[in-house]
């Protein structure tokens, strides 16, 4: 097995729109853990983005590339798992375990899969220098040859239109969709793709908030969401205020302070990141609801946190329900739309 990851990973530059011109190709940006698949003398290493090694973590995708034909290649591509009909990142998250018997027990009931969408070397071709769409090729009967159901093809179209749909149509099914120069070569480690992502956005209860440690000033808002119970939980925060903005948020937040809060699940629960102070906040009154944007959810909640928009005091609270989170999408469905 290699002891080294092969190369950095060709990454993506954020933009606000797809390019317009000519001699791009468009491809989902999928919400998995990159990945380098790296075959040399029939022992695979599956690396990181960040260059640590996953084949411990995945031992079922280790196994399926050792049973391709080919003994020797560089894959670039994304780990995915389907559980409970969508894609799941929480899912691959719950690999990253000390424990192997976990590990083996997770790869037999939610098996990954990787979905490729390059190709860098086979057998002793080095393929980087060459353009994408070569690499497309190569890479398109590479995965027909391997006819194996644990390597996916990850679709890709020089259509712009097409590429718009996918992000216009496939709600929170996709992390949106990464654009690559057909002519140019992999640029190991540079940014040389361009990536759109959604623009989702969600309307929130305000059931909390946290102060600034030097002093009682709103730091960031607590988000709530409505289960099918009733419940608010607590589903993350929002913190991009200036701190002008900070300091006429907290009047109309103390006001609102009271022993109501988070009626389900609150903020400060077992994480391995809490501390004393991650566990201190404010409950409020559940009577603010505010408008904000977010990149992706994992376990029915912001995995990140999210950008306030505006406030909503034409939306009820009871309105702010937990059905805006979750992915309009099954993976049949988005392969069906990915497929026009």
């Amino acid at each position: 097995m290699a002891d080294l990851a092969p190369l950095a990973p060709m990454e993506a530059l954020l933009a606000d729109a797809l390019p317009s011109e000519a001699g791009w190709l468009f491809e989902p940006k999928w919400d998995g853990f990159r990945c380098l698949a790296d075959r040399r003398g029939g022992a695979v290493a599956l690396w990181s983005k960040s260059g640590k090694p996953l084949g411990r973590y995945f031992p079922e995708v280790v196994a399926a590339l050792e049973r391709l034909p080919d003994r020797d290649f560089l894959i670039d591509g994304e780990l995915v798992i389907e559980t409970g009909g969508q894609y799941s990142f929480e899912a691959l998250q719950q690999r990253l375990h000390p424990a192997e018997s976990r590990i083996r027990r997770l790869a037999g009931e939610t098996p990954a899969r990787l979905m490729a969408f390059d190709l860098l070397r086979l057998g002793k071709r080095d393929l980087s220098a060459k353009p994408l769409g070569e690499r497309r090729a190569a890479l398109e009967r590479f995965v027909a040859k391997a006819g194996s159901p644990d390597l996916l093809l990850s679709p890709a179209t020089e259509d712009r239109a097409a590429a718009l749909a996918w992000l216009e149509r496939s709600g929170s099914a996709l992390d949106g969709v990464i654009a690559k120069p057909l002519a140019e070569p992999y640029h190991p480690g540079e940014r040389a793709f361009v990536k759109v992502k959604q623009r989702r956005t969600a309307d929130c209860v305000v059931g909390g908030y946290r102060t600034e440690r030097a002093a009682p000033v709103m730091a960031s808002l607590l988000l709530g969401l409505y289960d099918d119970a009733g419940k608010l939980n607590h589903v993350g925060f929002c913190s991009s205020f200036s701190a002008a903005e900070r300091s006429a948020w907290t009047p109309e937040l103390e006001q609102l302070a009271g022993s109501e809060g988070f009626s389900g699940a609150a903020p400060g629960g077992p994480s391995r990141w809490a501390n004393a102070r991650s566990a201190e906040w404010v409950p409020l009154r559940p009577e603010l609801v505010v408008e904000v944007g977010y990149d992706q959810v994992t376990g029915g909640r912001f995995r990140h946190g999210t950008r306030f928009l505006r406030r909503r005091p034409d939306k009820r609270p009871d309105q702010c329900r937990c059905e805006q989170l979750r992915h309009p999408l099954s993976p049949a469905e988005l392969g069906q739309l990915l497929a026009r």
